[in-house]
């Protein structure tokens, strides 16, 4: 009887499967799922670069006050729609971070870059884009005087460093992490390596001279 049963579903099943084949549903089905997975994808990098003019718009020395709090806050907007649409674009995380720091929202932007760098995310970036990501989170943690987190700070910092050897801004936040650890020749190097690159970077100038090098 169970037997009898179990082939009877056997059939059943087999005679929708030829169905479902003979008639190519299944090849149509997973060409409307990749036709709405490229429409998502478009929308998603359209909304990204709405939010990123705006962004622009925001920083730039025609606008401030409420003007330029207002143009971060459409520019968040932006990038959550389009977080809500491609959930794994690093980029966009990255531009709510900075509106939302923009804004004065200095922990959310913070978490906006913990998301960025998640392995949910982070292998959508270059090594560049990476270590320039790195370089704001640690910015970020000095800037909201988180000094338990200077050794998640200094971490990023270093990765960030040898991600992207180009980045001044980097070199010279990295010996004021030292600094603040009290490591003096750390911090006398990394501000160096600053100076190469930016010989007027008057930040690591006045660092070096007050550590006596």
């Amino acid at each position: 009887m169970v037997a009898d049963i179990l082939l009877q579903v056997f059939l059943i099943l087999l005679s929708v499967f030829l169905y479902l084949y003979m008639h190519d549903i299944p090849q149509k089905v997973l060409a409307k799922l990749r036709q709405h997975r490229n429409r998502a994808a478009v929308e998603a990098k359209r909304h990204f670069i709405i939010g990123a003019q705006m962004l622009s718009e925001a920083r730039s020395p025609s606008n401030s006050g409420s003007s330029a709090i207002s143009l971060a806050k459409k520019a968040e907007e932006e990038a959550t729609k389009s977080i809500t649409l491609d959930p794994k674009d690093a980029a966009s995380h990255i531009l709510k971070a900075l509106a939302l720091d923009l804004q004065g929202f200095k922990t959310s932007a913070l978490d906006s870059l913990d998301v960025a760098l998640s392995p949910l995310a982070v292998k959508s970036l270059s090594e560049k884009e990476k270590g320039d990501a790195l370089f704001k989170r640690a910015e970020l943690v000095m800037g909201m005087n988180k000094r338990e987190r200077v050794d998640l700070a200094i971490e990023d910092l270093t990765q960030a460093v040898n991600l992207n050897q180009e980045n001044s801004n980097a070199f010279r936040l990295l010996g004021e992490c030292y600094e603040a650890k009290k490591m003096e020749e750390e911090a006398k190097s990394a501000y160096e390596e600053a100076l190469k690159l930016r010989p007027e970077l008057a930040s690591a100038r006045e660092a070096l001279e007050r550590l006596g090098s």
